[in-house]
């Protein structure tokens, strides 16, 4: 299986990994950047998380193959500080999250991800779980369809699409990606299609509902932070501006003095930020790695170091 760890040096480099330290992986897919951190930890351990079972049978293999001192959670990285507290960690030495989907997933027909690929309407990252974009598309009222398009698409014809699959699905249900693909086209008109792939931001703002992407990662940025250690690195990847926004929105508050106290001599310490920003810019792809892999043309990596625990 060829799989390409988007900003893999990169990701190490920012991580300052220490031989026995703890870290943890929020997003392990198919194990790229956990190997790699794994290797360099030998004396401490590796905690990753994926809500992919699949992801996870093909990654323990893997890291089998480099050590013994690595944990998977069969669970979404928002529940990350409790599973952590389960195994009686409370601090951690670096985390990484490297957001969106896998090559894996976007190249099976069978999981539904891909407009590309016909395919049944499903794009659920954890199989278990009972919502699916089939579900999604075909259960939304049109305004939650259109607000959904909008929001997590950023589609400018967004009620029109929606108009369009509450139209088509009054005659039979929807349920192959390549069925929607068309709506969207019908809905958008040829010309706009072909110019502005209206059909990316459909699937994508689908994508990120089924798996309440959005809304983990708002969760899950604050509690990362409070697991840092002092001097602890966490490194998150996205891959399209609505990821990298509430990332930088929160490393941004995290990082800043308290509005309430701004300009005072002396600033009381639980007013003083507690983490620091390793790059003011996003850290981008290199040429070299786009040209080999495609996919890292939009990922941006945004790093902070804890300052006071």
């Amino acid at each position: 299986m060829k799989h390409y760890s988007v900003l893999l040096k990169e990701s190490l480099d920012n991580l300052n990994i220490k031989e026995d330290g703890i870290y943890v992986d929020g997003t392990l897919g198919l194990a790229g950047h956990s190997k790699n951190i794994l290797k360099k930890c030998p004396k401490g351990f590796l905690y990753a998380f994926d809500k992919d079972e699949e992801a996870i049978l093909y990654a323990k293999n893997l890291l089998d193959e480099v050590g013994s001192n690595f944990k998977i959670f069969h669970s979404d990285f928002a529940q990350m500080k409790e599973c952590l507290k389960e195994e009686g960690i409370s601090k951690v030495d670096g985390i990484l999250f490297d957001l969106g989907v896998s090559s894996p997933q976007i190249d099976t027909q069978e999981r539904g991800f891909s407009f590309m690929h016909s395919g049944p309407l499903d794009m659920r990252m954890d199989k278990t779980q009972k919502i699916s974009a089939k579900e999604i598309v075909n259960s939304y009222s049109e305004k939650e369809l259109s607000t959904l398009f909008f929001t997590y698409g950023e589609e400018p014809k967004s009620k029109k699409i929606a108009f369009e699959i509450v139209k088509e699905r009054e005659k039979k249900p929807i349920l192959k990606t390549d069925e929607l693909v068309e709506i969207i086209k019908q809905a958008v008109g040829t010309k706009y299609f072909y110019e502005k792939h209206p059909e990316r931001q459909i699937f994508q703002a689908i994508r990120i509902e089924v798996n309440n992407e959005l809304k983990d990662l708002e969760n899950v940025l604050p509690d990362a932070i409070s697991l840092l250690k002092k001097g602890g690195r966490l490194c998150v990847i996205t891959f399209h501006s609505l990821e990298d926004r509430i990332v930088k929105k929160i490393f941004k508050e995290y990082s800043e003095v308290n509005e309430m106290v701004k300009g005072l001599p002396d600033i009381p310490l639980e007013y003083q930020p507690t983490i620091t920003l390793i790059n003011k810019k996003p850290i981008v792809a290199s040429l070299e790695e786009i040209n080999e892999n495609t996919r890292s043309k939009s990922a941006k990596m945004r790093v902070i170091e804890k300052v006071i625990e």
